[in-house]
């Protein structure tokens, strides 16, 4: 595959403790890191400010070690106060063009979720770095999701831009190729690591698969 200069990251973990299944949350991300994933983004439902941000510190403890972009997802004061790599928002999240008017994300990654094809023509598209394609497949981790886009949508979208495509929505090994083959520039993986047994083991063999 192709890297795009501006988004170097094949796999991405989608993390929180919730999807860790009693594991050490921190443990799954530093395995998963050894294992092959490239960027991080902390996704914590229903919590509070306060403990969001402490899980979102001690992460990019881990994130910094390995010099490795921790992005957060939605909330944008934890990711201010952490001085994350970037923040991930959907259609009902801060917007795009309002972040890129605050100091602070003028010059942060931007990952924003595309639910319709329509999202492709408007402004928030156009100031991102990278659109989350989201669901390729429904999965039990996110159920307020609209499209599931499946194969068939992910290439319509590839062939309607050039920004990278990140793929999320019950990806494992054995579909991973298939994903990557149908346009998506990089994976975004939540179970199939989180709740994997060997985490690192797990996100080495979704690794080689997008390498192959």
């Amino acid at each position: 595959m192709i890297l795009k200069p501006s988004f170097p990251y094949q796999l991405y973990l989608v993390i929180s403790e919730k999807d860790c299944l009693g594991k050490s949350f921190l443990e799954v991300a530093e395995k998963s890191i050894l294992g092959g994933v490239d960027i991080i983004q902390l996704r914590e439902k229903n919590t509070s400010t306060e403990d969001f941000f402490r899980k979102a510190f001690a992460l990019k403890e881990i994130t910094d070690k390995y010099n490795i972009p921790l992005i957060i997802n939605d909330h944008f004061e934890v990711a201010e106060k952490i001085g994350s790599a970037g923040i991930h928002v959907g259609n009902n999240d801060k917007s795009p063009a309002s972040l890129r008017n605050e100091l602070f994300f003028k010059n942060k990654m931007i990952g924003y979720s595309i639910e319709y094809l329509s999202q492709l023509e408007n402004v928030n598209t156009e100031l991102s770095d990278y659109l989350g394609i989201s669901p390729i497949f429904s999965t039990d981790t996110k159920k307020d999701t609209v499209t599931e886009w499946g194969l068939e949508g992910l290439s319509k979208i590839r062939l309607l831009t050039d920004k990278p495509l990140v793929a999320i929505g019950n990806i494992n090994s054995s579909n991973a190729a298939s994903i990557i083959k149908a346009g998506a520039d990089a994976l975004a993986v939540v179970s199939a690591i989180c709740g994997a047994k060997d985490p690192e083991k797990a996100a080495y063999e979704i690794k080689n698969k997008i390498l192959k």
